[in-house]
């Protein structure tokens, strides 16, 4: 072969070259997974409970394919990720943020309830203050006006009554803790807000029970 056959191949050599370096990385590159698949192994891990590593995988369809409608799922599946870890705040906020970006969406039913119970499983006892229990009421009280027939609204209503208790106990103790330390007015206007209030929760003839004494003890305090 003469010299000038030589260099025509090593020419041609030279210039495949980066075609076959490119193609070598290509087959050596890891394909990404889809959103659906992603959606899936997410869904795998949600169900097994492992919440956190589910919602990282959620975190990827939403980072790797925003314009995607799984995002929208991921996004949802993430706020029901913290709700089960019981990091309701965290959780509410997420529900709260999932409704403002997208109103029309049509889990808005399930997400509403969502952020009422976000509230409701902070509940406190009687004795102490009891925000997440107005919360959790205003938030179911406004997923049966917006949505009545929905079956998210069916078990609204009664966690809405269970709060209402909540509420109404609450206000008798504070009513009994003044009548122990005999401020009477002070505990006769808990017990009227009560059964103004409250009048069907079951502790209205205990608070007018109480109103008498509050009446009986002020009449002796006037004849001092």
């Amino acid at each position: 072969m003469n010299a000038l056959g030589c260099i025509g191949r090593f020419i041609v050599v030279g210039m495949m070259l980066p075609f076959l370096i490119g193609g070598c990385s290509h087959f050596g590159k890891k394909e990404e997974k889809t959103p659906a698949e992603l959606m899936s192994e997410g869904m795998k891990s949600f169900e097994k409970g492992n919440y956190e590593a589910a919602a990282e995988t959620f975190q990827k369809v939403k980072d790797r394919y925003p314009y995607n409608t799984f995002a929208i799922i991921a996004e949802l599946k993430m706020a029901d990720s913290l709700y089960k870890r019981e990091v309701y705040e965290e959780a509410y906020d997420a529900y709260d943020e999932f409704e403002r970006l997208h109103p029309k969406n049509e889990n808005i039913p399930y997400v509403i309830y969502q952020k009422g119970m976000s509230h409701f499983q902070q509940l406190k006892t009687i004795d102490r203050d009891q925000s997440h229990t107005l919360k959790s009421e205003e938030e179911f009280e406004r997923l049966v006006k917006r949505f009545p027939r929905d079956d998210y609204a069916k078990r609204a209503r009664k966690n809405i009554r269970k709060c209402l208790v909540y509420l109404a106990e609450y206000e008798l103790y504070v009513g009994h803790f003044y009548y122990k330390m005999e401020k009477y007015r002070a505990a006769m206007a808990r017990y009227t807000y009560l059964m103004n209030t409250y009048p069907d929760m079951g502790q209205y003839h205990e608070a007018l029970e109480y109103m008498r004494r509050c009446k009986e003890e002020l009449s002796k305090e006037t004849r001092k």
